[in-house]
C-alpha cells in the first residue's frame, strides 16, 4: 500500500493547491540543527540504516525503550540488525507519534519505499536501505533533499575546521555555516566550568583571570566564528535569567567560580544574566541573530544519565517560562539597543500565547518580525503542537513573518520535516480559506505560504 501519497496531510482543494503550486518545490534553509559539520566535510557514507537512522537519535530510542527492550539492544553492543528490528517491531504501536510520519516520510524520499515499516517487513527495508546506502553520500541525501543552507550548533572552542573544509570544496553548493552555542561558559554553576574557561583560555591565547578577561577571550572566539559566516547565536537555558547586578559583582561571582568555589543559585542567575546581555551586545554588533532555547528539564533519570550521558533520552518538559523575567531581560538589552533579532522557544506548550504577546512588546521598525516566536520545539514538533504554534502566533501575533521549520536534528535525512510542516501549515490556512473565516485569495495565500516555507527565514539570517 502506498501510504505517504502525494496528497498527504493535505485534507482540502486549497491546501492542495497551496502546498503544490507555492511549497512542493522551494528550498530549504534549515537554520538550527546538530549535524556534525565533519561528517558533511569528509562526505561521509553510512555502514547501514542503523547507524544512519538510530546512531545518536534519543527520540526514537525514548520510544523504544517505553516498548520494554533492552538498552543494550537500543544504546549497548547488540547488533545493528538487532537495533533496526526493534525500532521496526515498536512502530505499529507509536500511531500519532509524529516519528511514524517521520519514518515513512524518509522511507520514501531517500529509499523509494511506498510500504509500511514493521516486524514483518523489517528484512526487506533492511536490505532495500543497506544496498541504496552503498552509494549514497551524506552530501547527496542533502542535495536531495534540496537543502541551500544549514546552521550547525558549535561551541567558542570549536577550530571550525571542517567548515573551512566545506567551504573550500567549490564542487559543494550547500552552505554549511557555524552558529555561536556558548552555554559552557554561560553555566557557571554546572560541572565542568573551570576546566571549560580553562579550554577557552588556551584556544583564544588570553589569559582568563577577571570577567573582563573571559570577556576578550569570547568576543575573540565571536569575531573567528563571524570570519566564518556565521549570523546566529542558539542559548540552551534551563529558563531566562533575569536579575539586577554590575560588573563588580560578577566579577567577584567569576573569581569566586574560577578558585573552584560553588557559586550559589542567586550568583549563577546574576552572573548568567550579566553574560548574556554582553553577548546580545556582541550580537547586535555584528548583526547576527539570537535563539533562546530555554524550558527543558535534563538528565532527570539520574541512574541512566551516569551510565549513557546526555542526550540520550531522559529530558522532559518544563515549567513555564518567567514572564516576568523574560521581559525584564529583554528590557534590558532594548533600554541600551543591545536586543538583536530574537528568537524564543520554549518546551512548554503553555507559553505559545504568552510568547507571541511578550514578543510583541519589543517588536521595532529594524526588520519585520525582529522578535520571533520560534517554531514548535523538541517535544512540542508534533501535528497539534504545530498547529497550536501557528494558531498561537496568528490569532495574537503575525503569522506572515513567522521564519518557519527547523530540523534541530542529528539525522542526514530529517529534512522531510520541512516538508511535513510545509503541508500542515498549508493545510491549516486551506481550513480557514475554506470555512469563510478568511478570503480564498491564491495570490495572497500562496505569498504567504511560500514565506512561511522559505523567504522570511531567508530575509531574517540573511542566507
Amino acid at each position: 500500500m502506498e501510504y505517504i501519497n502525494k496528497d498527504f496531510l493535505l485534507e482540502n482543494e486549497t491546501a492542495k493547491n497551496l502546498y503544490h503550486k507555492y511549497c512542493e518545490e522551494l528550498p530549504i534553509i534549515d537554520y538550527h540543527c546538530h549535524l556534525n559539520p565533519m561528517e558533511i566535510a569528509e562526505n561521509k557514507k553510512f555502514r547501514n540504516i542503523t547507524e544512519l537512522w538510530l546512531g545518536g537519535d534519543h527520540y526514537k530510542w525514548r520510544l523504544i525503550r517505553a516498548c520494554g527492550v533492552p538498552e543494550n539492544e537500543i544504546t549497548g553492543d547488540a547488533s545493528d540488525w538487532t537495533k533496526f528490528y526493534n525500532f521496526a517491531k515498536i512502530m505499529p504501536r507509536i500511531i500519532g507519534n509524529p516519528l511514524y510520519q517521520w519514518t515513512h516520510l524518509e522511507l520514501k524520499r531517500y529509499f523509494g519505499y511506498d510500504g509500511l515499516l514493521n516486524e514483518e517487513t523489517a528484512e526487506t527495508v533492511w536490505n532495500l536501505c543497506n544496498s541504496k546506502l552503498e552509494n549514497m553520500t551524506v552530501r547527496q541525501m542533502m542535495e536531495m533533499s534540496n537543502v541551500i543552507a544549514v546552521a550547525t550548533t558549535d561551541d567558542p572552542v570549536d577550530d571550525l575546521k571542517a567548515h573551512e573544509m566545506i567551504a573550500a570544496d567549490k564542487s559543494f553548493n550547500i552552505a554549511v555555516l557555524p552558529a555561536w552555542r556558548p552555554d559552557k561558559a554561560v553555566n557557571i554553576d554546572k560541572d565542568g566550568f573551570v576546566d571549560y574557561i580553562a579550554k577557552l583560555a588556551d584556544v583564544s591565547k588570553t589569559e582568563i583571570k577577571d570577567f573582563e578577561s573571559l570577556m576578550t577571550a569570547l568576543v575573540s572566539r565571536l569575531e573567528y566564528f563571524n570570519a566564518h559566516g556565521c549570523c546566529a547565536s542558539d542559548h540552551g537555558l534551563d529558563f531566562v535569567p533575569y536579575a539586577e547586578t554590575n560588573t563588580d559583582e560578577v566579577d567577584a561571582i567569576f573569581r569566586k567560580a574560577l578558585s573552584g568555589e560553588k557559586v550559589t543559585a542567586d550568583e549563577a542567575e546574576k552572573y548568567k544574566c550579566f553574560i548574556l546581555n554582553k553577548l546580545h551586545a556582541e550580537y547586535v554588533r555584528l548583526g547576527w541573530a539570537s535563539q533562546l532555547h530555554y524550558g527543558a528539564v535534563r538528565n532527570v533519570n539520574t541512574a541512566k544519565f551516569a551510565k549513557l550521558g546526555p542526550d540520550t533520552g531522559f529530558d522532559c518538559i518544563g515549567n513555564s517560562g518567567d514572564p516576568v523575567k523574560i521581559t525584564s531581560f529583554l528590557n534590558s538589552l532594548a533600554k541600551d539597543n543591545n536586543l538583536p533579532r530574537t528568537v524564543l522557544y520554549s518546551t512548554n506548550p503553555n507559553d505559545n500565547y504568552m510568547l507571541v504577546a511578550l514578543m510583541n512588546s519589543f517588536q521595532d521598525d529594524s526588520c519585520r518580525g525582529k522578535l520571533q516566536h520560534g517554531s514548535a520545539w523538541w517535544f512540542n514538533d508534533t501535528y497539534n503542537g504545530m498547529r497550536n504554534q501557528l494558531t498561537a502566533l496568528a490569532e495574537d501575533g503575525v503569522l506572515g513573518n513567522f521564519i518557519g521549520m527547523l530540523t534541530d536534528s542529528r539525522s542526514f535525512i530529517s529534512y522531510p520535516r520541512h516538508e511535513y510542516f510545509r503541508r500542515l501549515l498549508c493545510n491549516l490556512i486551506g481550513e480557514w480559506a475554506e470555512s469563510g473565516k478568511y478570503p480564498n485569495d491564491e495570490k495572497m495565500l500562496g505569498k504567504l505560504v511560500s514565506d512561511i516555507s522559505f523567504y522570511n527565514c531567508k530575509e531574517y539570517f540573511g542566507f
